[in-house]
């Protein structure tokens, strides 16, 4: 990833939670990877994915609480009460997070106690090229 991509993912992906303290670096251990923070917290990564030859970005968000909080947990880690999870038709393993309208990704949890979730977020080529 170049410098022009991580600005872009930053923008990206501050647009999309509606936050501005998001920030994105690349990781010191992995030029194919990049480190998301959120202030001073470490809140997940981002894979770079060149398979089939289109370039598009894995953003990867752990979220250390049960599926009765998440919502809630999201809106104030982001100060943004947009944001809402949307119920899949015959999935209770996950759920789709939306900032109002515009779906984000998908959120599924990593046990079956549903006490830890993952929210997993595609980034398209020419999603970045609208940034």
């Amino acid at each position: 990833m170049d410098k022009t991509e991580l600005k872009k993912l930053q923008e990206f992906l501050r647009k999309s939670f509606g936050s501005p303290d998001i920030r994105v670096a690349l990781d010191p251990k992995n030029i194919e990877r990049a480190v998301v923070q959120y202030g001073e917290r470490g809140i997940g990564t981002i894979e770079v994915d060149d398979e089939d030859g289109d370039r598009s970005f894995a953003f990867e968000m752990k979220l250390p609480v049960g599926r009765e909080v998440l919502q809630d947990y999201l809106r104030k880690l982001f100060d943004n009460e947009k944001l809402k999870l949307i119920a899949r038709s015959r999935k209770t393993d996950s759920v789709e997070l939306n900032n109002g309208d515009d779906f984000l990704g998908v959120i599924s949890a990593d046990d079956k106690a549903g006490r830890s979730w993952t929210l997993q977020m595609a980034i398209l080529d020419f999603d970045l090229d609208e940034i």
